[in-house]
């Protein structure tokens, strides 16, 4: 389910957060689904789970997920259009895009590698 590469300079959480992130985007969480407890999924990763706890409090404060007391959390109803990291996401693209700019890459080029992501191709 989650996957932490330990050669990775972001902390644990960071890449806890967004694994899950990932997932309910690309809808392998869906809504009102039950996430595992922070328990489970610390049993099921032998990582500690405050870390776990981390990742889902910041879910949870981006509006990602929500807790039920008693029963669990919950993946939240979200228009991925108006996702805090969508934003998040196009901010990164811009300055990309400027840098590349800078570095002469053709609008055609640009729209080549988007066209190549989409397709799932890699280089």
């Amino acid at each position: 389910m989650l996957s932490i590469n330990y050669r990775d300079s972001r902390p644990i959480y960071e890449q806890i957060a967004d694994s899950l992130r990932e997932q309910i985007a690309k809808k392998l969480l869906m809504p009102d689904e039950k996430l595992p407890s922070v328990r489970e999924m610390a049993a099921e990763m032998s990582i500690n789970p405050n870390t776990i706890q981390r990742a889902v409090r910041q879910l949870e404060q981006e509006g990602y997920v929500y807790t039920v007391a008693g029963r669990g959390t919950f993946v939240a109803q979200m228009d991925q259009k108006e996702s805090p990291r969508r934003k998040e996401l196009l901010e990164r693209f811009d300055k990309l895009v400027e840098e590349l700019l800078v570095y002469q890459v053709e609008e055609a080029e640009l729209v080549e590698h988007i066209q190549r992501i989409q397709k799932g191709e890699t280089r």
